[in-house]
C-alpha cells in the first residue's frame, strides 16, 4: 500500500465538478484581479471566522507583513513569537524592519510556553504572535492578559488553524489581527499561493487593505506607499467552493486523529495533545520518537509506502538566518529537543481508517 503524506488529488476528484465550474466562471468574466469573486470570498470567510472583516492578499507571509505594518510596528520595535514555526512567522517580523524575539514551546503542545513570554518583554516590545501550530490552538487567554498589562498587540499566526476553535471563540477572532495561509496543503488550500488577514477593526481593515494595493483605495489616489498583494479572482472562487467543505473536511481529520490516537496508544509514541475546551484542526499529525530512531524509524516506514515529514527539523533560533541573535541550542531547550524527534504522519480528511490502521500495523512491526 502507498500512502502519501497529503493527497490533494483525491480531494480534488470528489470536487472536481464544483471546482471547475468556478475556474469556468471566473475566466468566462474575465474577473482575475478584484471584483466579485474576491469579494463573496472575503465575506464568507470573515463570516467563517466571525469577523467584521477579511482581507485577501498574496500569501501568508505578506499576511504577517501587512498585518504587523497595519499596527505600526517597525524599525526598532521588539516582537515576540514562538520557536517552532515555520520561518514565514519570523521572517515577517524582520522584514518590516523589528527584531524577532523567540520564547520556548511547551513540550506538550508544541505551541509557545506562555509562561515564559513576560520575561522577554522590553520596553520595546510591540506585539506577540502566537503561533497555533499543527491546528492545535494556542493558549489564548494568559496571551490576552499579558497584551492587555504591556499594552501590546496580538497577532494570530492562524495558517495552520483554519476553522479551529479556543474556548468557544473561532481562531482568528481573538486577536487583534490574525493572519491566514492559503497554501494547496493548508485545510483550506488554493490552487497556488493565497493568504488573508482577518479583524474586526474598521480602521485597521482599511489600512491593511490599502497597503496591500500599492497604498490606495481609489485607482490612482495613492495616500501611502504599499506593496502589491494580492489575493486572485481564481484562487478566490476555489476557495469559496472549497470553504463550503472545511468543517465536513475538518471532522474528518479530527476523526482520523482520534483514530490514530487509539491505534497508536500501545506504540509508545507520544500522540499529540489537546488543551482543555478547543477544537484542533489537524493540519498535522505529529508524534515523538527518539532523537536517534527518528530516521531508522522514517525510512522504515517508507519502506512500506508510507510518506512522513518533520516540522520542522531545525528549530527558529537555531537556523542559519537567525546566527546574527548569538542564541544557543540550550536557550530554547524544549524547541531543540522536539525538532530532533517529532516526525508527522500523513493527514488528510480522505485519509481511510484502514490507511489508518496500515500505518499503526508499519510502526508496531518497527524494530529499533
Amino acid at each position: 500500500m502507498q500512502i502519501p503524506f497529503v493527497d490533494l488529488k483525491s480531494q480534488y476528484d470528489i470536487i472536481k465538478a464544483d471546482i471547475d465550474q468556478a475556474i469556468a466562471a471566473v475566466i468566462s468574466k474575465t474577473a482575475f484581479i478584484g471584483g466579485t469573486h474576491l469579494k463573496n470570498f472575503e465575506d464568507a470567510f470573515a463570516a467563517f471566522c466571525n469577523v467584521k472583516h477579511c482581507i485577501g492578499v498574496g500569501n501568508g507571509t505578506d499576511a504577517l507583513y501587512i498585518a504587523l505594518r497595519t499596527l505600526g510596528i517597525g524599525s526598532g520595535d521588539e516582537v515576540i513569537t514562538v520557536a517552532n514555526s515555520f520561518i514565514a512567522t519570523s521572517e515577517a517580523i524582520t522584514m518590516i524592519g523589528a527584531k524577532v524575539v523567540f520564547v520556548d514551546i511547551d513540550p506538550k503542545t508544541f505551541n509557545i510556553d506562555t509562561g515564559r513570554i513576560e520575561e522577554k518583554i522590553t520596553a520595546k516590545t510591540k506585539a506577540i504572535i502566537p503561533v497555533h501550530l499543527y491546528g492545535q490552538p494556542a493558549d489564548m487567554d494568559p496571551i490576552l492578559i499579558i497584551a492587555k498589562k504591556y499594552n501590546l498587540k496580538v497577532v494570530e499566526d492562524a495558517a495552520q488553524a483554519h476553522g479551529a476553535v479556543y474556548k468557544g471563540k473561532r481562531i482568528g477572532s481573538i486577536g487583534d489581527m490574525a493572519c491566514f495561509s492559503f497554501y494547496p496543503g493548508k485545510n483550506l488550500g488554493a490552487y497556488g499561493d493565497g493568504g488573508a488577514i482577518v479583524t474586526n477593526s474598521d480602521d485597521w481593515a482599511l489600512k491593511a487593505r490599502m497597503i496591500a494595493n500599492h497604498g490606495r483605495i481609489d485607482k490612482y489616489d495613492h495616500e501611502i506607499e504599499g506593496v502589491n498583494s494580492r489575493l486572485d479572482g481564481l484562487q478566490s472562487a476555489i476557495l469559496a467552493t472549497k470553504l463550503k467543505h472545511l468543517p465536513e473536511w475538518t471532522e474528518a481529520r479530527r476523526r482520523n486523529a482520534y483514530c490514530y490516537n487509539k491505534c497508536l496508544a500501545d506504540t509508545g509514541l507520544i500522540t499529540p495533545f489537546e488543551i482543555d475546551d478547543v477544537t484542533a484542526v489537524y493540519h498535522l499529525y505529529v508524534v515523538r520518537v527518539k532523537e536517534e530512531l527518528r530516521k531508522k524509524f522514517q525510512d522504515h516506514l517508507q519502506t512500506k509506502g508510507i510518506s512522513t515529514g518533520i516540522h520542522y527539523p531545525i528549530a527558529l533560533p537555531n537556523l542559519k538566518a537567525y546566527k546574527y541573535l548569538n542564541h544557543t541550542e540550550s536557550d530554547f531547550p524544549e524547541a531543540t529537543k522536539a525538532s530532533r524527534e517529532i516526525v508527522s504522519l500523513p493527514m488528510f480528511p480522505e485519509l481511510t481508517e484502514s490507511q489508518i490502521r496500515y500505518i499503526a500495523e508499519a510502526i508496531k512491526s518497527f524494530q529499533p
